[in-house]
């Protein structure tokens, strides 16, 4: 009861003084089913280790009492933490394990469960269209089964697919699908995580402000329930916000409060991100030292939890500081091994941002026919998926171009867009570019 109402300390010792009594009597399938719970509740708690100690002992308590079903549940925990840690490879192992014992027994409620892990880690992998596949077997299943938390994180993580793929549209309906339903089941983990990507959603369309109090909605639910390291995520996600409006030391402050959260509970794939958008402050603050120092230590996480989208986002910024360092050879590097991967996994905003970047090079070598192929590349790309921001940036960009050849009309055509998505997503720098638009005109028209 103190677990399904989310007081898991309460809940925590409940179970420990159950754990015992199962023991003293010989209930090896009470016990199992305690220490697994236990674990549930560690796990909840952000605490994945102890998690996966309760889980591994439970594990053989449920095959020797020859509970199939039992068994299956902890399997799929032990790979729920693995994928926690981001070891994916592992949770596959252990979620296929589980798959095939829950269907012979007929548990379709942790079947549905499964895949939607399943579907999770081929995610995280990078390979979307599956996981979308194994999102899609388990939503039916969770309805069937009137598991209505269970189908709000499925809708959840759905949007996520759509949110990754760049159809925002899409991934918002199926964000407010799930928070409704988290809403009306008291599920305040699960709202929490909705809310959080929602705001993710209008920082990517550029809606900082309304990113921002989603994020700030996120917080003290997350809190609230003690989830350390799904605390981290909105700090995280504020720090950016703060970032891309040019408050960087704000951004910094609670970018520091998400990494020692993210490395308490163990999770990498967090503590890498969080390492990378430090990076991204002290970039933005000109210290290219330190930027380079803080996205070298997240490329290796991102490598070793197989987070190729985010390994190609730090390929892309350590390409950007090699690049303001004036080594452009060696930014071009980076970017090129940035590009393919991001193809590959289908990212497609942070693949137009690379395809600008490499254009900002070739620009800096003198070559404005090929930096203008690249921009050009770009341009389409920044707009289906609605990335406003580097959108921007890439029409800034190609005026240049045209303002340098002397296409004065083109250049201005170029920089009116620019100027208009500035002032849509509150650019610190809109100011002055429209200052530099209202110049061009005149030059053009000879005053």
């Amino acid at each position: 009861v103190y677990d399904a109402l989310g007081d898991k300390q309460q809940a925590l010792a409940y179970y420990q003084q159950a754990l015992p009594l199962f023991r003293a009597v010989g209930d090896r399938s009470g016990e199992a089913t305690t220490l697994n719970n236990i674990g549930l509740v560690y796990s909840d708690l952000g605490d994945k280790q102890q998690a996966l100690a309760y889980y591994q002992q439970a594990l053989p308590l449920f095959r020797a009492v020859g509970d199939r079903s039992g068994e299956a549940i902890a399997l799929n925990n032990i790979g729920a933490v693995y994928r926690s840690t981001g070891d994916n490879q592992q949770a596959l192992d252990f979620f296929q394990q589980a798959l095939p014992i829950l269907r012979a027994v007929g548990n379709r409620s942790v079947e549905a469960a499964t895949l939607n892990n399943i579907g999770g880690v081929y995610s995280d992998l990078g390979d979307k269209q599956q996981a979308l596949a194994y999102y899609q077997q388990a939503l039916p299943l969770r309805r069937a089964v009137g598991d209505r938390s269970g189908e709000a994180t499925t809708l959840n993580n759905i949007g996520r697919v759509y949110d990754d793929l760049g159809d925002k549209p899409q991934a918002l309906a199926y964000y407010q699908q799930a928070l409704s339903l988290f809403r009306a089941v008291g599920d305040r983990s699960g709202e929490a995580t909705t809310l959080n990507n929602i705001g993710r959603v209008y920082s990517d369309l550029g809606d900082k402000q309304r990113a921002l109090d989603f994020y700030q909605q996120a917080l003290p639910l997350r809190r609230a329930v003690g989830d350390r390291s799904g605390e981290a995520a909105p700090l995280n996600n504020i720090g950016r916000v703060y970032s891309a409006l040019g408050k960087q030391q704000q951004a910094l402050a609670y970018y520091q409060q998400a990494l020692p959260l993210f490395r308490a509970v163990g999770d990498r794939s967090g503590e890498a991100t969080t390492l990378n958008n430090i990076g991204g402050v002290y970039a933005a603050l000109g210290d290219k030292q330190q930027a380079l120092d803080y996205y070298q230590q997240a490329l290796p996480l991102r490598r070793a939890v197989g987070d190729r989208s985010g390994e190609a986002a730090t390929l892309n910024n350590i390409g950007g500081v090699y690049d303001a360092l004036g080594k452009q050879q060696k930014a071009l590097d980076y970017y090129q091994q940035a590009l393919p991967i991001l193809c590959a996994v289908g990212n497609r905003s942070v693949e137009a941002t690379t395809l600008n970047n490499i254009g900002t090079v070739y620009a800096a070598l003198g070559d404005k026919q090929q930096a203008l192929d690249y921009y050009q590349q770009a341009l389409p790309i920044l707009r289906d998926v609605g990335n406003r921001n580097v959108e921007a940036v890439t029409c800034y960009n190609i005026h240049w171009i045209y303002k340098e050849q002397g296409d004065l009309d083109t250049a201005i055509e170029y920089l009116e867009r620019c100027v208009e998505l500035e002032k849509q997503t509150q650019h610190p720098e809109y100011e002055n570019d429209r200052a530099t638009l209202e110049a061009l005109k005149r030059q053009r028209d000879g005053g």
